[in-house]
């Protein structure tokens, strides 16, 4: 699924990473415990959180993700959004509840990374 159909299906706002639109991501995960990403995400996942610090940025790059959605209209900082933009992940923020994004994204095709 690109992520141009990640922000149709969520009616995500962009943050930064515009230039992205057409890059290809093939799993998600949803998680507020950076342990948890860190443990069970494959490469190229979008990461989907309420959690606002720069620690999200930071794991979402250690494990080569390219898009982060804030759920529940969450709002990055700036030094978030200075650390994503050097890193090339795309954000974004969606009024949608984790629950509600996570199934939206399932039922349009994203799988979990795990052979889905």
């Amino acid at each position: 699924m690109e992520i141009r159909q990640i922000q149709e299906v969520l009616e995500a706002q962009m943050i930064v990473g515009e230039d992205s639109l057409d890059k290809d991501v093939h799993s998600a995960c949803g998680s507020d415990m950076m342990s948890d990403v860190l443990a069970y995400v494959k490469d190229q996942a979008v990461l989907l959180t309420g959690l606002v610090n720069a620690q999200v940025i930071r794991t979402a790059q250690m494990m080569d993700m390219i898009c982060v959605v804030f759920v529940r209209s969450k709002q990055p900082t700036a030094d978030m959004v200075e650390l994503a933009q050097e890193a090339g992940i795309t954000l974004m923020s969606t009024k949608k509840r984790m629950y509600e994004a996570c199934g939206l994204l399932y039922a349009s095709g994203l799988g979990n990374g795990a052979g889905a």
